[in-house]
């Protein structure tokens, strides 16, 4: 697929409007607070695995609306130590598969939390174990469109909650060091983590790889590929439902994260990405922080010849290099044990 979207320079000083909802915020605290409501933790249940190098546990929590929401949670064998947590979100599509699938993190030396996606799991992947029991609000087959008319309905503002329940969750196992958090994902993950990092005002760190849900307005003008190619379809069946749908996406739009946010941030993208096209994560790049008032640290990568894969191994190098750096200079909140 040859470059699409904007030429480099450009995207390096992209910083469009956008059409944020007046009442965006008081909507995200009024969804966190119910959710908040209740203890995250649901049960804590060791796994036998087969690895001996890695330690893992079955771990339920409460997300949006008291639900309960699988995630894997694992830590370096024989390590007591109150560790860094790194809290890991999935593609769309995809569950959170084997707890042996995604040793990256723990092999680094992190707990690690690897949540589950309500409802998906059935696209690819070795599927998931979360339902989604209020899919049924009006909307096409694909999750992307489930409740788009309304934004309290709509799927990616339960997905989004069920996300920072997982940090507060990853908070209250043993042996994590709470004031050490990373939310890290690509894709739809990367979407999930940015929301995370606008709502969670104390997180240590956001590593975030194409994401989704970034210059929505704009991907759709661009795509009709994945996740978006559904809400295009959806709209050219449903010929009066742009404005509602517009509507819900501004809710869940990636940009307003970012400017949110105050954790120091990694960002990558591919410059030939037609699922999540460049210039989203551009834009959710150059607006970070802007609302902090202060400078936050942040770095982007950009892959020329690249798409949706983006930099596959050498993103992650340089992702586990910056983490370290990240959190060798954040201060520790030393609770050691296990779960």
């Amino acid at each position: 697929m040859p470059a699409f979207d904007l030429p480099l320079p450009e995207l390096e000083r992209h910083r469009p409007d956008i059409d944020e909802p007046a009442g965006f915020d008081a909507f995200w605290a009024d969804t966190l607070k119910e959710a908040g409501q209740r203890e995250p933790l649901v049960s804590v249940r060791p796994v036998d695995t087969g690895l001996r190098l890695t330690q893992t546990w079955d771990v339920t929590f409460r997300g949006f609306a008291g639900d309960p929401v699988r995630a894997w949670f694992s830590r370096p064998a024989g390590v007591r130590d109150a560790l860094p947590a790194v809290v890991e979100y999935v593609g769309y599509g995809r569950g959170r598969g084997f707890p042996h699938e995604r040793l990256t993190w723990v092999n680094a030396g992190y707990a690690h939390l690897l949540m589950d996606n309500r409802g998906q799991g059935d696209q690819y992947g070795n599927g998931g174990a979360t339902p989604d029991p209020h899919a049924t609000a009006p909307g096409g087959p694909g999750l992307a469109v489930r409740g788009l008319l309304d934004a309290r309905d709509y799927h990616y503002r339960r997905l989004i909650t069920d996300a920072v329940r997982a940090v507060t969750a990853v908070r209250a196992l043993p042996g994590v060091d709470g004031a050490r958090v990373a939310a890290v994902g690509n894709s739809q993950g990367g979407g999930l983590a940015l929301a995370v990092a606008g709502l969670v005002p104390d997180l240590a760190a956001v590593l975030v790889t194409a994401p989704l849900l970034c210059g929505i307005r704009r991907a759709l003008d661009l795509t009709d590929a994945g996740p978006y190619g559904e809400i295009v379809t959806y709209l050219s069946v449903h010929r009066g439902a742009e404005r509602a749908a517009y509507r819900t996406l501004a809710h869940v739009e990636g940009i307003s994260f970012a400017r949110r946010a105050h954790a120091p941030a990694h960002f990558g993208t591919g410059l030939r990405d037609t699922i999540c096209p460049p210039s989203g994560t551009y834009a959710a790049f150059n607006r970070y922080g802007e609302l902090g008032g202060e400078d936050v640290r942040k770095a982007m990568y950009a892959f020329a010849y690249n798409g949706h894969e983006g930099g596959e191994a050498e993103q992650v190098g340089r992702q586990l290099v910056w983490l370290r750096e990240v959190f060798s200079d954040r201060p520790t909140d030393d609770r050691s044990g296990q779960p």
